[in-house]
């Protein structure tokens, strides 16, 4: 995950059938494109094990960051090595890729992005 790193990284853990997370996803496209210039990024990591729909839902949901995926649903090894039960699951990374929040939404995700890009 370091080289994709700014001021704050938002990893969003997904997947094109998970309907509370495609239901997230306006949201997150609305951060990103507030707060991408003042060094936010994210990092979609999905839980999807078909290709095409998973790219499908990226490209509907118009999610124009990051995107990584092994395709082994609930095997994927960076959700086993973050310990993910459940999606929608984010986890807020500080610029030395630190986690300083998890589980943030809507409103209370922008405030804590706000706040740790003013430091």
């Amino acid at each position: 995950m370091k080289e994709s790193l700014g001021k704050v990284t938002i990893v969003d853990f997904w997947a094109s059938w998970c309907g509370p997370c495609r239901a997230e996803n306006p949201n997150m496209v609305a951060l990103y494109k507030e707060f991408h210039s003042k060094g936010l990024n994210i990092v979609g990591i999905s839980l999807d094990k078909d290709a095409t729909k998973w790219k499908e839902a990226i490209a509907k949901d118009k999610l124009t960051w990051t995107h990584v995926s092994n395709l082994k649903f609930w095997e994927e090894p960076i959700a086993i090595q973050y310990e993910v039960q459940s999606i929608p699951a984010t986890f807020i990374l500080d610029a030395s890729g630190k986690v300083v929040a998890k589980d943030l939404r809507g409103e209370e995700l922008k405030a804590k992005i706000a706040a740790l890009l003013s430091k």
